[in-house]
């Protein structure tokens, strides 16, 4: 018998405990790498490279608030500037109020867009038809191919925030990684229905010739606009949309906590079974010095046992995860402006935790194990 199937063997002694053991292991290890998956898509997914180059100008104090037009010639003054485009939520309504038929809809400026979102790519010809057409509207392919949209298509956006009904004609479909399921239209048309939108703007994007550009940008941006009725607040792209996230409290602690949790608790459920199992054995520890095992070979085989306990509910429990965050971003009702999925760097993340688990659970009562005298572990009644 070689080494590994002995300790396959021994491992699943008690298949009960053990099964219910790589259970609870694999359910903490699905619940830390979704929060993984969480912290990762809010604090690390820096996105695209052109994204990095990329500011967002809104009101100081609350998006609810619209800015005047003329900043953007303003704007465009500014050192390090290369292109400025407004980009102004609609929101409004498709078809009805369902989740599944939720999506971006935001008022922008053709001519300019695809030179600040250099990362959404679309045929020449397309951008053309877009920018001729003052219904025209452009939408992500995901959504085109959800909804069977097709180019010529007409869709009709039922306004809420804005009181105007849009009938826009899909003049192209473009592609984005990762997928941003919007869609844009030209601001004009909603300025010609609705009077208080004249000249106005939800925000401005722009475009830095640099990434170094974008905090002295943002500083000249907000000075300059300091002293006006309306301030501006300038921040990355990046930071924007933490922004959103910080709406819902201090999202990092919570993580954190849960995470701490996690480990603390598996670590106590795994060193549970471990002591339960080591102490069942004491007699056969004195048989394996007996037959020659010495203490090192003792606690190497317990805590082979444990560790691979321990991977083999960290894989089940990753795997779930996997599937999970797979059906959930792919599910019509889904809507993120953030990437969420399961890396390389996560897997390998979440089984070393897991293993780690197992090891230090098991460290202490194998090597308690490994100093039994063979004369009184023959003698041990348990």
């Amino acid at each position: 018998m070689t080494l590994s199937r002995f300790v396959t063997k021994n491992a699943f002694r008690n298949k009960r405990r053990s099964i219910l053991t790589i259970l609870s292991i694999a359910f903490s290890l699905l619940l830390l790498t979704l929060m993984m998956t969480i912290w990762r898509a809010f604090y690390l997914d820096e996105g695209s490279a052109e994204s990095a180059e990329r500011l967002v100008v809104r009101h100081r104090v609350s998006l609810t608030f619209n800015l005047p037009g003329f900043y953007r010639e303003k704007i465009r003054a500014v050192p390090g500037v290369v292109a400025v485009v407004p980009v102004s939520w609609f929101g409004g309504t498709y078809k009805d109020q369902k989740p599944e038929n939720f999506f971006a809809r935001f008022g922008t400026d053709p001519e300019e867009f695809f030179k600040v979102f250099r990362d959404i790519q679309m045929p020449a010809d397309q951008v053309t038809a877009w920018q001729r057409d003052r219904q025209g509207a452009i939408v992500d392919d995901t959504l085109a191919a959800k909804y069977g949209w097709k180019l010529g298509d007409r869709i009709i956006l039922q306004g809420d925030i804005y009181p105007v009904d849009l009938e826009l004609h899909i003049r192209g479909i473009f592609h984005s990684t990762p997928d941003n399921k919007s869609v844009y239209f030209n601001a004009k048309y909603v300025e010609e229905a609705v009077d208080f939108f004249k000249g106005r703007a939800g925000t401005f994007s722009i475009l830095a010739a640099s990434p170094g550009d974008v905090s002295k940008i943002a500083s000249a941006v907000d000075e300059m606009f300091r002293n006006s009725p309306q301030p501006t607040k300038s921040e990355s792209e990046k930071a924007f949309g933490l922004e959103f996230v910080a709406m819902l409290g201090n999202v990092k602690a919570f993580i954190l906590m849960i995470c701490s949790a996690v480990v603390f608790a598996t670590l106590l459920v795994s060193a549970n079974t471990m002591a339960m199992s080591i102490r069942e054995r004491t007699r056969e520890v004195a048989v394996l010095k007996t037959l020659g095992f010495t203490r090192q070979g003792v606690l190497s085989l317990f805590v082979s046992e444990a560790v691979a306990l321990a991977l083999l509910g960290g894989l089940i429990g990753i795997g779930l995860a996997y599937g999970l965050i797979f059906m959930v971003t792919h599910s019509p009702q889904f809507f993120s402006f953030y990437n969420l999925k399961v890396t390389p760097g996560m897997w390998a993340s979440a089984l070393f935790v897991s293993g780690l688990v197992g090891l230090m659970s098991s460290l202490i009562p194998s090597y308690h194990a490994s100093q039994v005298n063979i004369v009184d572990g023959l003698r041990h009644i348990g």
